[in-house]
């Protein structure tokens, strides 16, 4: 069944961020806080590990860098690009809309924990790569992991930050939904190239993500997003060019 990936991934976001927020009622303020710092942190390892499995190789007897070039471009573009559309304030809208049809207008931590669970889970190769799989063999097995390592996350989140944390399944389930339902048309473009371009990029806003749950909102990892683009316009132009 085509999609069955993408449901049994929003389910787990769902069964996670509800028992995280069973596990809150028992939790005391001061502990939440230091939650979210530990999210904050393990956020940041993971962002980092993937970028550097990316970036580091090893030749000769000595490890190198690669992409460094490729990333100050896709990071300078894609602010650029996300400033002017201002991707950022728009999803703060979008989860201060959930919000009050949540009716949890007092709950301070809501949006951020919307905005960061979303970030994390929605960017990465493992989204892109399962969701295409899913489409066109109908091969789950990289979302049903993704599943187990999303309900973890989320249940972290939903424990530090709330119910905000929760509703990150609806446009985690929109966007996993789009790529496998257009799969058949996107699928025959992507490259291996482009896929670790995605992961290496999303890695590094990742790690934004992670600074900005340790140290409070100093990085719009969400007008960052377009630089996503930049790797695949790169590879593309490689392949024309």
């Amino acid at each position: 069944m085509r999609g069955l990936g993408t449901i049994v991934n929003t389910l787990a976001v769902l069964l996670g961020g509800a028992f995280g927020l069973w596990f809150r009622r028992g939790i005391k303020e001061s502990l939440q806080e230091s939650l979210q710092k530990a999210c904050g942190l393990a956020t940041i390892f993971i962002g980092i590990s993937g970028a550097m499995a990316e970036m580091l190789t090893y030749a000769e007897g000595k490890f190198s860098t690669k992409g460094t070039l490729l990333l100050v471009f896709a990071l300078v573009i894609g602010a650029l690009i996300g400033e002017w559309i201002d991707i950022d304030r728009r999803l703060d809208i979008l989860g201060e809309k959930l919000k009050q049809l949540a009716r949890r207008g007092n709950d301070s931590k809501f949006v951020d924990g919307f905005v960061s669970a979303t970030l994390v889970i929605c960017i990465g190769a493992m989204a892109v790569v399962g969701s295409l799989q899913d489409g066109i063999t109908g091969d789950h097995a990289t979302l049903f992991v993704k599943a187990l390592l999303d309900f973890v996350i989320v249940m972290v989140f939903a424990s530090s930050l709330g119910l905000g944390a929760l509703f990150s399944a609806i446009p985690l389930a929109i966007y996993q939904g789009l790529i496998t339902l257009f799969a058949v048309l996107i699928a025959p473009y992507m490259t291996d190239a482009m896929i670790s371009g995605l992961s290496f990029v999303g890695s590094v806003l990742i790690c934004g993500v992670g600074i900005n749950l340790l140290f409070g909102k100093t990085v719009k990892v969400a007008n960052l997003l377009p630089a996503l683009l930049v790797p695949v316009a790169y590879t593309l132009g490689q392949m024309i060019f």
